[in-house]
């Protein structure tokens, strides 16, 4: 048995002591691409303003969703801070960057997907003069990813001053030694830095200890100090209660530097008799595979958005994320940390045997220690993290060497993290699997891609190896549940995936005949397509019915819910992908199909549902597992209101009239007036009595007035060609999504949709 303790730290936004300041350095940058030069606040992503174009020369392709990628310039000019290290934190820029200060190349960092710091002191004016930092952005080698990446500084900058004696970036590293449910052991150990000429001695004070410690000129220390928690509050999904400890290093009895952090006590073990146990009770782990982009806003990295994306999934009833393929920001996990969400934090896509040209097997030997210290370093006190993951899916896995680079980058995860397992995410094309068992040694948890169906064979060659699958097919919810619940040495199922993203365009996808067959892998891809719509939600936030169905199976719930599949050949004969489920929507709207059968699905734990169509009687069924907690009843369409009844609780659905207004509905009353807050609003098109028309198309035009700006105004349709940014859209299924940043004003926010219905209005406050 494997028994794992953490405990873990999340650092504050803003640090102030002494000459010590974090600042969000994401306003007023000027942004030249293509000849043009425009006034922009981070994040920002270039790519997503531009409609998908397969016809265009220079784009990522259709793994990229038909966006451009090429080259940018992002300038800013800021005054010489107090401090005697200055130093710009960038969360992420993809890719390739160079940062200049004053015309002199002060840092570069290839890898999109990984934070990197540049220290700008030794090139910054020691006199009044405005400095200029010059970020310059490559991300012209294309295609050099399986997905959408965006293109630009899409996260957080930030601009850091600290003293020369400082406590080091991510230098203070919480673990639990021993925990349980009476007692925790709290390990805290700080790493001090002395950029002086000198040697430096200080204290750094941690609650009420006290360590003294030298530090000789341009060399560092790591202190190390211990207390005791009684009876702690465990964090878990359910309960994500978290700590906070102070870490302050003192100079001639002054604080010069300090941070603070917040923490989680739980500790879990794996094995393949107990499956995965957290705080001592056994957990199915329900996950989902999350690609880094945010929907309709493309790669930028807002924290609201961060956010939004985890309690997506939350709400969804997952209980992990894995970050398919890269690490994500610290925000998301934060998000994790507070909101209660397990994550799988994975480096790389593949290693060495491209993928795509000019993807990371072009950096692998180069940049594999830099990018894998940046993410363990920044990740490892999440209390989130229970697993870090070396890889996807490694197209040389034929080659006997991949087991030495498996050994390499697990150590290379070791070196600044032994607390969790390690994992890593394989498939086979053909049928060598056995051949895997060396590779399945290095890793402490197998990670199975649409080949958990080996389970049995493989458990039977190895009865300790654990396992999850790390990618599965939507239409296989209940298989794999039932796997999963059935096997303890299978500790979980990750669906691909969470949420709908940009490029791989195609996946997921239902055509209709004499439309483009295939998926995105195609010769020449899908041009019709710009994104994937295999996720349980779209990227508008609507859960589709699979999300509902996934839900209920892992609940142990007496929840309700009906969709209705579409009708094979009312839009046209249907045809379906690997990674797609039958079209069923929440609609009772089908008109024309009078008389005809429409399949009706009802999902419950309940034992029974009785099925009602304008008041009479349709049908009863009973439910269980043999019926996969599915009641699928056929009705000749009718025009009213189906009512499912189960377990003493009923749903509806009923037919919509003609389009007669559309319907505003913000996600908050109010956002923060800090230039980086998010109001997400939902346009939908409705009859008389309020019900949203399932079927209405129609072209509506934004405006955002006040204190704030329009972001984004899209759907779900992952053909649509409307860029992202532009303020028109035409409504799909009835639905739109609109998106607002704040200023950094107080006031008011109004909000106005206009089309062939009246103008909808809507007025959020800035505050």
């Amino acid at each position: 048995m494997k028994r794992l303790y953490l405990c873990t730290m999340m650092l504050a936004a803003f640090i102030s002591a002494s000459a010590q300041t974090k600042q969000l350095f994401d306003n007023g940058w000027k942004f030249t691409h293509e000849g043009k030069t425009v006034s922009v606040d981070l994040p920002h992503d270039w790519a997503i303003s531009y409609a998908s174009d397969p016809t265009a020369e220079a784009t990522n392709g259709t793994d990229g969703g038909w966006y451009p990628g090429g080259k940018g310039e992002y300038r800013k000019m800021f005054a010489t801070p107090k401090g005697e290290i200055v130093k710009l934190h960038f969360e992420g820029v993809y890719q390739k960057a160079e940062v200049f200060i004053n015309g002199q190349k002060a840092g570069q960092h290839a890898y999109g997907y990984t934070p990197f710091t540049v220290d700008v002191t030794p090139y910054l004016y020691k006199d009044k003069r405005l400095n200029e930092v010059l970020v310059k952005v490559d991300n012209s080698e294309l295609p050099n990813c399986r997905w959408y990446t965006g293109s630009g500084i899409y996260r957080h900058v930030w601009l850091e001053t600290m003293p020369a004696l400082h406590i080091a970036e991510n230098g203070v590293v919480v673990t639990t030694p021993e925990v349980s449910a009476d007692k925790a052991v709290v390990k805290v150990e700080t790493t001090i830095i002395n950029e002086s000429d000198s040697e430096r001695n200080a204290v750094v004070a941690i609650g009420a200890g006290q360590m003294m410690v030298s530090v000789p000129a341009h060399q560092q220390k790591m202190v190390s100090t211990s207390f005791i928690i009684n009876h702690p509050h465990l964090w878990s999904p359910d309960d994500p209660f978290r700590y906070e400890v102070k870490a302050e290093l003192k100079e001639a009895g002054n604080v010069i530097h300090k941070q603070t952090v917040s923490y989680g006590v739980r500790w879990f073990t794996y094995d393949a008799e107990n499956g995965f146990v957290l705080n001592g009770k056994p957990l199915l782990l329900n996950g989902a595979c999350v690609h880094h982009d945010d929907g309709v806003l493309g790669a930028m990295a807002f924290d609201a958005a961060e956010i939004r994306k985890v309690r997506q999934m939350k709400d969804a009833g997952f209980n992990l994320i894995r970050t398919s393929h890269n690490p994500t920001t610290r925000a998301f996990l934060d998000a994790c940390d507070s909101i209660g969400m397990l994550v799988i934090g994975e480096a790389f896509d593949g290693w060495r045997s491209a993928k795509k040209p000019y993807d990371y097997s072009t950096l692998i030997d180069s940049c594999y220690r830099e990018d894998i210290r940046a993410m363990v370093e920044r990740d490892r006190n999440h209390p989130s993290i229970i697993c870090w993951s070396i890889g996807n899916e490694v197209i040389e896995r034929k080659d006997i060497r991949v087991v030495h680079t498996a050994k390499m980058l697990k150590q290379a995860v070791l070196d600044y993290d032994a607390t969790r397992p390690v994992t890593e995410a394989l498939c086979a094309w053909d049928r060598d699997w056995e051949i895997y068992d060396p590779h399945f040694d290095v890793l402490d948890i197998g990670g199975y891609n649409y080949m958990i169906f080996k389970h049995a064979s493989d458990h039977k060659r190895n009865p300790k190896r654990v396992m999850w699958q790390t990618e599965s097919y939507p239409r296989d919810a209940f298989r794999n549940w039932k796997v999963v619940s059935d096997y303890p040495y299978v500790i979980g199922d990750m669906v691909w995936t969470g949420l709908d993203y940009l490029g791989e365009s195609g996946i997921g996808r239902n055509y209709y005949d004499g439309e483009t067959p295939g998926e995105s892998w195609r010769e020449g891809g899908v041009p019709e397509w710009h994104g994937a719509y295999c996720g349980d939600v779209d990227i508008t936030g609507w859960r589709k019915p699979i999300s509902h169905y996934r839900e209920m199976l892992w609940k142990d719930s007496k929840d309700l819910y009906m969709a209705v599949k579409e009708p094979d050949g009312y839009r046209g004969k249907i045809n379906t992908t690997s990674w797609s489920v039958w079209p069923t929507w929440e609609s009772w709207n089908w008109q024309g199909w009078e008389g005809k059968p429409v399949e009706v699905e009802v999902y419950t734990k309940a034992p029974e549902v009785i099925l009602y169509l304008n008041d009479k009687q349709i049908g009863k069924k009973s439910v269980d597992i043999s019926t996969e907690f599915k009641a699928v009843f056929s009705v000749p369409y009718e025009a009213g209101t189906l009512r499912a009844e189960a377990g003493g609780k009923s749903v509806t659905l009923s037919t919509a009239g003609e389009p007669a207004k559309l319907r505003l509905t913000a996600d908050k009353p109010a956002v923060t007036a800090d230039g980086q807050d998010l109001a997400y609003i939902t346009v939908e098109v409705v009859d008389a009595q309020g019900r949203v028309c399932p079927d209405a198309a129609i072209p509506c035009e934004a405006a955002v007035q006040g204190q704030g700006r329009l972001m984004s105004f899209a759907t779900a349709d992952l053909q649509d060609r409307e860029p992202k940014t532009s303020p028109r859209v035409t409504t799909w299924k009835g639905r739109a999504l609109l998106v607002v940043r704040s200023s950094q004003k107080k006031g008011k926010v109004t909000v106005s949709v206009k089309g062939s219905l009246p103008t909808a209005n809507l007025i959020i406050n800035s505050k």
